[in-house]
């Protein structure tokens, strides 16, 4: 196994366990942290396959999107955990209303 395949095995990975803990989590924290994780696994495989040509080197755009990608999802992810810190103290529960426990 190549380098190349041992990355976007693993960023695969951590994306479809990151969908699971989205789909099955009800803490709204932990969902927020899932959803960016999920980002991660996105910006592993874009470098992962960033490749040029035989022996040219990585291609230096998809490296310039993953940056530009790490500073907005860091940027929802402050909005994210503002709204969640704004819902609970609102409400007084870390849960969404259509996800509350009786």
């Amino acid at each position: 196994m190549n380098q190349i395949a041992l990355y976007s095995l693993s960023s695969v990975a951590i994306f479809v366990v990151c969908l699971y803990a989205v789909v099955v989590q009800a803490h709204l924290i932990r969902k927020i942290l899932a959803l960016n994780m999920m980002g991660s696994g996105i910006f592993l495989l874009l470098v992962a396959l960033a490749l040029r040509g035989a022996g040219d080197g990585p291609d230096p755009v998809p490296h310039a999107m993953v940056l530009t990608g790490i500073v907005v999802a860091v940027s929802a992810t402050a909005f994210a955990l503002a709204l969640a810190r704004r819902l609970y103290i609102e409400r007084g529960s870390p849960y969404l209303p259509e996800d509350e426990r009786e």
